[in-house]
């Protein structure tokens, strides 16, 4: 019996890190074709055999909505080019925010993405830092989330900051922020925001003590950039000797970059979920280890449960 081979291929806003990944885990980025036509309508070619093998689609779905589409297209090809095996790597799970009816007669578009990707035939899912765990609960396949804590925690040890303080930059996430004190040995602080309307906070208070502290918010998404600016700025406002943050998902809307650069924060770590480029205060760190480290697990049948931990560390 012919040994299963990987393909990893990637859609076009995320070729980026699909090519690091590749060249961790170690062989070429597959060739696909995408043709574009002059109505704006494309469709994707796999310019090599996969039937038989293990595919990789490799694809963040952060705007425009033609990522997402992009990679569901990618996913019917694979299925009808006979692939064994159809797993949809996607670092930056969009839509994630909308996981359940918070208001009358709007959608649940988490739910109905993870309808989409299982129709159009995935059989397994590669996600990091979702911005809710029940989104797994929404697909009937496995689902493997894989925490960028492994990536930020080394970097913080090395800050060495003398009255480290974790923070949560709102009470969502506040989970988050305690998993972080608690494996760091640090106390926490929570942000309590109030919004009028979406991307704007009205109000802010600070539960907790950060007079004399090296604080860093805690956050899974920056979208305009506002929450975690005016939490940075209102901390130093009270005395904090420094603030410091990192987000997995840089989304960066509207006009984040302009906000952050001129806020209070001493320095911002990001992974490259979604590209950006590294700025004097902006930090880039790379995801594709972790990655290219569990595609080859899954490839080989082996245990992955390490990177469900929140400490694991590579």
């Amino acid at each position: 019996m012919a040994k299963t081979k990987v393909n990893i291929f990637a859609g076009r806003a995320t070729r980026y890190l699909a090519e690091k990944i590749a060249e961790a885990y170690g062989q070429e980025l597959g060739k696909v074709t995408i043709t574009s036509f002059s109505d704006g309508e494309f469709q994707p070619s796999f310019e090599e055999t996969v039937r038989g093998n293990d595919l990789f689609l490799i694809q963040s779905t952060f705007a425009p909505v033609d990522n997402l589409f992009e990679l569901l297209l990618m996913i019917d090809a694979a299925k009808r080019a006979s692939a064994k095996r159809i797993v949809a790597v996607i670092p930056y799970f969009g839509f994630a925010r909308q996981d359940r009816k918070d208001k009358p007669r709007v959608s649940i578009g988490a739910k109905l993405v993870t309808d989409l990707l299982t129709s159009a035939g995935v059989q397994r899912i590669v996600t990091m830092d979702l911005h809710s765990d029940q989104i797994q609960g929404f697909f009937n396949l496995p689902v493997d989330h894989l925490y960028a804590s492994s990536i930020f925690i080394p970097h913080l040890k090395k800050l060495n900051l003398p009255n480290l303080t974790m923070a949560s930059p709102d009470t969502g996430g506040t989970k988050r922020a305690a998993a972080y004190a608690k494996f760091l040995n640090t106390e926490l602080v929570i942000c309590f925001k109030q919004r009028s309307k979406a991307n704007q906070v009205d109000k802010m208070t600070i539960i907790g003590d950060v007079e004399g502290k090296d604080i860093v918010l805690v956050d899974d998404i920056i979208d305009t950039g506002g929450t975690i600016c005016k939490a940075a700025d209102l901390m130093i406002d009270r005395g904090a000797n420094s603030v410091r943050a990192l987000c997995t998902h840089p989304v960066f809307s509207g006009n984040a970059f302009e906000r952050i650069h001129n806020s209070k924060i001493t320095e911002l770590l990001v992974t490259d979920t979604i590209p950006r480029q590294e700025t004097e205060k902006i930090k880039v760190l790379s995801t594709a280890s972790i990655f290219a480290d569990v595609i080859g697990r899954i490839h080989k049948y082996k245990s992955i449960s390490s990177h469900f931990e929140f400490t694991t560390q590579l």
